[in-house]
């Protein structure tokens, strides 16, 4: 079953992260991958996203060997982040720890595949 996704489990999430996923979030955050901007933790209806670039419709999604017994779950969950518009992209921790690079290649690939979006322009009746 799903865990609801309150901005106060996110932001314990994003503060005890694993050395795998600050690894890949140093080189995601880095202007490196495209111009998207990566957020970490954000909530998109139960779930918790990794990595999402909201103007991409890109998710990164990073799974311990401790998730091995959740395939069909994680299954279940990129099911309903697709069905909201996104494309996933899952790797394993063992990924990032012994094809580093690859990775990077497979998340800038997906950015070229769907570039994105340009930023809102402002209102004209809004005053900022």
């Amino acid at each position: 079953r799903a865990r609801s996704m309150s901005g106060e489990f996110a932001k314990q999430i994003r503060q005890n992260m694993t050395p795998e996923l600050w690894k890949l979030w140093q080189l995601v955050k880095a202007k490196r991958l495209a111009g998207a901007k990566f957020r970490r933790q954000v909530p998109i209806g139960p779930y918790g996203a990794v990595f999402v670039s909201v103007a991409a419709r890109l998710i990164v999604e990073l799974d311990g060997s401790q998730h091995g017994d959740r395939i069909e779950a994680n299954a279940e969950r990129t099911r309903h982040l697709e069905a909201r518009g996104y494309r996933v992209l899952r790797f394993w921790n063992n990924d990032v720890t012994a094809n580093l690079d690859g990775v990077i290649r497979s998340i800038e690939l997906a950015l070229r595949q769907s570039p994105p979006l340009p930023a809102p322009a402002k209102s004209p009746l809004r005053s900022d």
